[in-house]
């Protein structure tokens, strides 16, 4: 599953009717529900403030609400789109204040789903990995090689200190440490020594590593 580094907002406009998608990181349903709960508060003089949510490790967790629409106009479509995307620990908000001219089931349909489409767009939204934090240290003759071990596999340098010898730090996908490990060692003539392992979850937000606190932890 994908998670949610930072929310966002987006607004469209349907015959005449606005239609404000909020988006946000929730750990739990009572968290979704405060969020909710927070937004009917600040757009009190809105029509409707529909909602969906996924929440879980892998998203077992969902709601949604019509909140006053024709059922199945809003609620479900905002879920669909949420679905679609593949991100967990998420709810999202459409306020709809009305405009005066119906737009028919149909309508109503397109516009919450391109609502919630905006909102995700306005969002950084990456995946989830569950890796390592990888020290290595080595001599200055294996430098070069261990930075393109890392470079050919699109493995980030996250932190380098020079001393007598070099340490340096990358984040590796759990599936990926023994082979790297071991290409590290035979490229390197056995000269690098692995000197701190340590079990994260991280994401990647343009190539940068983010690693993951407990606020993506589910908390049902």
């Amino acid at each position: 599953m994908k998670i949610l580094l930072k929310g966002g907002s987006a607004e469209i406009t349907e015959k005449k009717s606005r239609f404000i998608a909020t988006v946000s990181l929730v750990r739990s349903a009572q968290e979704a529900n405060d969020m909710i709960s927070a937004l009917r508060k600040q757009y009190w003089d809105a029509r409707h403030n529909c909602s969906a949510m996924i929440i879980g490790e892998r998203g077992e967790f969902t709601r949604c609400s019509d909140d006053g629409e024709p059922a199945g106009t809003a609620g479900r479509p905002m879920l669909a789109v949420l679905s679609g995307a593949e991100v967990t620990n998420i709810c999202v908000v459409v306020t709809r204040y009305f405009g005066g001219v119906l737009l028919g089931t149909g309508g109503l349909v397109r516009a919450y789903s391109r609502a919630v489409q905006e909102g995700l767009d306005a969002c950084t939204i990456a995946d989830s990995i569950d890796g390592f934090r990888l020290r290595v240290r080595t001599d200055y003759n294996g430098v070069g090689k261990l930075q393109y071990i890392l470079g050919q596999r699109g493995l980030p340098v996250t932190d380098t200190s020079y001393t007598d010898l070099v340490e340096m730090e990358t984040m590796v996908p759990a599936e990926s440490l023994l082979s790297l490990k071991s290409e590290i060692t035979e490229k390197t003539n056995a000269r690098a020594l692995f000197v701190a392992e340590d079990a994260i979850r991280y994401a990647l937000s343009d190539g940068q590593p983010v690693i993951l606190g407990e606020e993506y932890t589910s908390m049902l």
